[in-house]
């Protein structure tokens, strides 16, 4: 692997995934430098969380180079696993387990020294501290995101993907969400994500990506057409 991939969070090359006859990725090309945000924007099918689930090591690419903070995707999966926080669609948390079980669960799966300590640390940062007794099914959908978003911080990833993190959160959450984005990428570490929200986003520090035809397009803000929405596969 060469040294401009190893200095790199992201380094994509000829990326191309397909669903049946359907393309959805091809030869895209993306490259993420440490401590940047990139928000990806775009139409439905656009392969928006096809994308953030190959990063994820969910889904395997149909071919192309991948490698995420130097580990090549294919060969070193569970290297690329322990880098990575992800958030998406569904929450991967046991809703008959407390806030504070579930983090605990996830802490022993990544061996932390003091998983329980760790867990109530990040439910801190997501201002959950006052609910860790409480099953996860008894939360609201938005409290149930910000857990996840806790999940996804335990392990000290150096990347987060997050799959429109925004959705359920109050204006109170959102401004948190904000924050920790912030100080993640002031720290060093990288966020990839998406959203259908382009103005909530244009305040934070990063840049922005449109996914058309298969490709990434870094910088372009464009406004999407009457009655489309932002919620891609």
């Amino acid at each position: 692997m060469s040294r401009a991939k190893a200095d790199l969070a992201v380094s994509v090359q000829g990326l191309e995934k397909s669903f049946g006859d359907w393309p959805v990725l091809w030869d895209l090309d993306l490259t993420l430098d440490w401590g940047e945000l990139l928000v990806l924007f775009g139409p439905n099918g656009s392969g928006k969380t096809t994308l953030l689930r190959i990063l994820s090591t969910q889904v395997r690419p149909d071919s192309g180079a991948v490698s995420i903070a130097g580990f090549d995707l294919k060969r070193q999966a569970t290297q690329v696993r322990r880098c990575v926080g992800v958030v998406g669609h569904n929450t991967f948390l046991h809703g008959d387990l407390t806030c504070l079980e579930n983090l605990v669960f996830y802490g022993r799966l990544f061996r932390l020294q003091d998983p329980r300590k760790k867990a109530m640390e990040m439910l801190a940062q997501v201002g959950l501290e006052h609910r860790a007794g409480h099953r996860v099914r008894t939360l609201s959908n938005g409290m149930q995101r910000r857990v996840s978003l806790a999940r996804a911080l335990l392990h000290d990833p150096r990347l987060l993907l997050l799959d429109e993190p925004e959705v359920g959160l109050d204006g109170p959450s959102v401004a948190m969400l904000g924050d920790l984005i912030t100080r993640w990428t002031g720290s060093g570490r990288s966020v990839v994500m998406t959203t259908h929200n382009l103005e909530l986003v244009k305040s934070w520090p990063g840049s922005l990506g449109h996914m058309t035809n298969g490709k990434v397009r870094i910088g372009e803000d464009r406004p999407l057409p009457t009655g489309e929405t932002e919620t891609g596969r």
